[in-house]
């Protein structure tokens, strides 16, 4: 069977945030963790989004990868992919996201790819070629601090020219308004000028909709989730998927213990632990002695083993800005990155090994590094707990769990509390 739309994500929360609207937008949903085995059972299925850790590793790497992601999904029958960035462009000037699209339009065989970021539900739009957040440019809103990415420039148009080998350029929000066909006719144009890529404005779901019908007049675009409901809602409307008759599920309730796992930094995840303090114990990791040792991930899961068992728990190595600054100047980025990453990841196997079978994750990185260490390789898509953010059932590998992975921005100040209410 033809899937009708793959995707190859740069990060697992993007993946599972993709999934999630994919599933909404009326498409039969599986979220991969890496290229799946050949005999995975696609029957059934419209859409399959391959999870890949690729926004901050070395630019090679992440285009191998990602063209081997790409091919896995083209083999399966899929006639356009989407390289599935983050609503905030989260990238440095060397790449990824400019070397990635420019390989994948290349194994596509595609002059030009449409790109945007914009997902309105999440507060993010394009106007004139610059990313807003909420109400201020990207440069001027809290992802400027990023501590891996951190985003200096609202204007995508330069941000993406610099790490494309070819010119971008821009389809206006006037051209937008006029429908598919006047952004078709524009790609056309600029493509025709030797331009590899376009930034598409958008500030409204219909103008995703718009977008979607013209992205799909080719093999291949770039963008947000926003894009992907874009592109669902067309294939839905041209009949090349069926929406599913009934509302997402997850099946029969698991069960088991429960624990919260924080590693992100942003402001919307630093107020989520501070209100989960009132309903649930909360511990924070001591940074200096996760560098130093395995001694604070012992204590941690010490800590753990002594409360699970009444009701869940969170644990936390999330850290005000200046913090995290201070550490990696003293330290180095990655090492600090690495580190704490690498000890949530354990401190998740270890509560795993104790009985925790619903468990909630808040950071890009830190949900890698945690589905990694646990070995899962596929999810089925359960309900939303908020915007871009499913309930997330383990496939195909022995006891099942039900996991949350969110995007350090993403949820409500309850946003801990609520996804466990969901997750039975």
């Amino acid at each position: 069977m033809s899937l009708a739309l793959g995707s190859v994500a740069d990060d697992y929360t993007g993946a599972s945030d993709l999934a999630n609207t994919l599933t909404k937008g009326g498409l039969r949903t599986v979220q991969t963790i890496g290229i799946p085995a050949d005999d995975l059972d696609l029957a059934g299925i419209d859409a399959v989004v391959v999870a890949l850790k690729t926004r901050s590793i070395p630019v090679g790497e992440a285009v191998s990868r990602s063209r081997a992601a790409e091919a896995w999904l083209r083999r399966r029958g899929a006639a356009h992919v989407l390289f599935k960035i983050c609503s905030t462009f989260d990238s440095t000037d060397a790449g990824n996201i400019g070397p990635v699209m420019d390989a994948l339009r290349g194994e596509a065989g595609e002059a030009i790819a449409l790109v945007t970021p914009a997902f309105p539900e999440t507060g993010r739009t394009v106007y004139q070629g610059n990313l807003f957040v909420g109400a201020v440019p990207l440069n001027e809103s809290p992802l400027k601090d990023h501590p891996l990415n951190p985003m200096r420039d609202a204007n995508l148009v330069r941000v993406l020219a610099r790490q494309s080998a070819s010119p971008v350029g821009l389809v206006d929000f006037a051209t937008v308004v006029r429908g598919h066909e006047a952004v078709a006719k524009r790609l056309d144009a600029l493509a025709a000028e030797g331009v590899g890529a376009a930034i598409a404005d958008a500030v409204t779901e219909a103008d995703l909709e718009t977008l979607g019908r013209a992205a799909l007049a080719h093999r291949v675009s770039v963008g947000a989730s926003g894009l992907g409901l874009g592109l669902a809602r067309a294939l839905v409307a041209a009949g090349r998927a069926c929406a599913p008759d009934s509302a997402a599920d997850v099946g029969a309730p698991v069960g088991g213990l429960a624990a919260c796992l924080a590693g992100s930094c942003s402001q919307a995840t630093l107020g989520q632990i501070a209100a989960a303090e009132a309903v649930m114990p909360v511990r924070r990791l001591d940074p200096e002695r996760v560098l130093a040792g395995d001694a604070e991930i012992e204590a941690a899961l010490a800590w753990a083993g002594e409360r699970v068992g009444t009701g869940p728990i969170l644990i936390a190595s999330s850290a005000e800005p200046e913090t995290v600054r201070a550490l990696q100047a003293r330290y180095g980025g990655d090492r600090v990155g690495h580190a704490l990453e690498d000890a949530l990841a354990r401190i998740a196997e270890g509560l795993n090994a104790r009985g925790v079978r619903r468990l909630v994750v808040a950071g890009g990185e830190t949900s890698g590094a945690v589905v990694d260490r646990l070995g899962l390789r596929a999810f089925q898509l359960g309900p939303e707990i908020a915007a871009g953010v499913p309930v997330l059932r383990t496939l195909g590998q022995g006891d099942p769990m039900l996991l949350a992975l969110k995007s350090g921005n993403f949820g409500g100040r309850d946003f801990f509390a609520r996804a466990l209410d969901l997750m039975l």
